[in-house]
């Protein structure tokens, strides 16, 4: 049963009825005062004059809101918040091709744990911190969060062409690949991450799922376009020109963004009288809501396992011989017994290119289904979807033709692991309370921070077991598979307790509608009864 924290609000909605009133208006007006109230444990949320104040006067009802934005500054802060994911985990989605790059020439020898480290350090610092950046955007400060972001991504991408020397082969230096790429480049990535979603979603109220999918695509479509650039452009002009090029790419769309990526200004925003607060970054409706929390820990599953796919996708292809790495020209490499090449191959980074282009149907046709389906509901097939792939159809992919066909299957289903979850977490807040949704930054914030620990080591100990059982990629099929199985379980569990939540909102709106009828019905009678003894009065008394 959901915690008594949202019996006052539903109080002070009955005292604040009119007395005089029929049974048919008392049931309608309780009926619509009780609309977007389906969140287990939380009553619609009204700023806490202590710590929120509204920065905006109360958004539009519901039923005002067009279904489509009609201003034409929605549809560019879309394509600016496309652009947020397009340089946030879309360079992650391609890092994939760096490390297969690190790995063969910059610092050949080195363990695929340590590159794996770069990767998952970009994906930690970039959850970390998506409980601060979410808050942050509750708050307004959208513009200040996008020109950090700006800055830090142009400036690390720039700093790693001239950390490594030529780029020639050996010329890597491990610890300042790590600091520019990792550490600077996933603080820039912090900021576009959260705010890519939910500046989009302060316009498409009604589409919030189709905005988000059209968003998230913009990781799948860079994880097609940075590596095929960059494998090119180190072909053509070498590694440290390639990085420059990616740089200014990085910067200019950056900057775009910044100028085209404006909220709603009928949006609530949740501006505190102080930051000192737990509760101002932790907000404990969120930690009594049991469907919040099962969601939580499958996001937490889906960051152990989803990303040692896209990590190690080239060096397994590698491994079995039908995927064949670029040898830059005057570079002469062996390809090792490991690695001895089928009559049919492809070059690596097409698979991951591939893949990520997949994900972006996925990421499309998932959002469209979730607005009549439940995003819930969606993420949690999809993931399930998922881990059936990583254990039934992965370990027998050994050649190009099952090897095509499992990264396009699994790149569709991915897009909808992967993109869905802020998605999620509006259709458990539930959409039609402003009020509600005004909270969408932070509890999708609080939801990344958890999966912050488990996106850095799950492609740590995923790289462990590759080499620690001899290029076994067994085990980390394994590993992916089963950690995606255990977060569709989390995400059944979620939705389990998001239908009793609701379906206690609904008993409680109906008892709460008989009680005013009831009220209603007691009022009208004893007027009745008033009337008639006045009129009985009336007819006694002399002429």
């Amino acid at each position: 049963m959901p915690p008594s924290a949202t019996q006052p609000a539903h109080e002070s909605r009955v005292d604040s009825l009119p007395r005089r009133t029929s049974f048919t208006s008392a049931f309608s007006s309780s009926s619509s005062t009780l609309q977007g109230t389906g969140v287990a444990g939380l009553a619609t949320p009204t700023p806490n004059p202590e710590s929120d104040s509204p920065t905006s006067s109360a958004s539009q009802s519901h039923d005002d809101i067009p279904t489509w934005p009609t201003e034409w500054k929605a549809y560019g802060c879309l394509l600016g918040c496309f652009l947020l994911m397009f340089n946030s985990w879309g360079l992650v989605n391609a890092y994939g091709t760096y490390a297969s790059y690190y790995k063969q020439h910059l610092l050949p020898g080195k363990d695929l744990l340590l590159w794996n480290l770069v990767g998952s350090s970009e994906s930690f610092i970039v959850l970390s911190l998506s409980g601060v950046v979410g808050r942050l955007l509750d708050a307004g400060y959208c513009r200040s969060l996008i020109g950090f972001g700006a800055s830090f991504i142009t400036l690390g991408m720039f700093l790693l062409s001239v950390v490594n020397g030529d780029g020639d082969r050996g010329d890597g230096n491990y610890g300042l690949i790590w600091l520019t790429q990792g550490l600077v480049v996933g603080l820039g990535m912090s900021t576009f991450f959260v705010s890519s979603s939910q500046i989009a979603a302060t316009w498409f109220v009604k589409r919030k799922a189709v905005a988000v999918g059209i968003v998230a695509s913009g990781a799948s479509i860079a994880g097609l376009i940075y590596p095929l650039m960059t494998k090119f452009l180190i072909t053509e002009i070498g590694f440290n020109n390639a990085v420059r090029c990616v740089a200014g790419v990085a910067g200019f769309t950056a900057v775009s963004s910044f100028l085209l990526c404006v909220p709603n200004p009928k949006h609530i925003f949740r501006k505190p009288e102080t930051w000192k607060k737990v509760d101002v970054w932790v907000d404990p409706h969120a930690c009594r809501n049991p469907a919040f929390n099962w969601f939580t820990a499958s996001i937490c599953f889906v960051f152990f396992g989803f990303y040692a796919v896209f990590f190690n996708l080239e060096e397994w292809a590698a491994h079995h011989g039908f995927g064949i790495k670029d040898v830059p020209p005057g570079l002469d490499i062996s390809l090792g017994p490991e690695q001895e090449v089928q009559h049919e191959a492809i070059r690596t980074f097409w698979l991951l290119s591939i893949m990520n282009a997949s994900s972006t149907f996925g990421r499309l046709f998932s959002a469209a289904f979730a607005e009549g389906w439940g995003a819930v509901n969606i993420h949690m097939s999809a993931t399930f979807i998922a881990s059936l792939l990583l254990l039934c159809l992965w370990p027998f992919a050994t050649t190009l033709g099952p090897a095509l066909a499992f990264v396009i299957i699994f790149g569709a289903v991915s897009g909808a692991v992967i993109g869905l979850p802020p998605a999620s977490i509006a259709n458990i807040l539930g959409r039609t309370d402003p009020l509600a949704q005004a909270r969408l930054g932070q509890w999708t914030g609080m939801m990344y921070t958890a999966a912050a620990i488990p996106a850095l080591v799950g492609p740590v100990i995923a790289g462990h077991l590759i080499t620690e059982y001899s290029n076994n990629y067994l085990t980390v099929q394994l590993w992916s598979g089963f950690c995606l199985f255990l977060a569709a379980l989390c995400m059944l569990l979620s939705r389990i307790y998001l239908t009793k939540g609701r379906s206690y909102d609904r008993l409680n709106g109906l008892r709460l509608s008989l009680s005013k009828a009831g009220r209603a019905l007691t009022i009208d009678k004893d007027e009745g009864a008033e009337m008639k003894e006045k009129m009985a009065k009336e007819v006694d008394s002399p002429v």
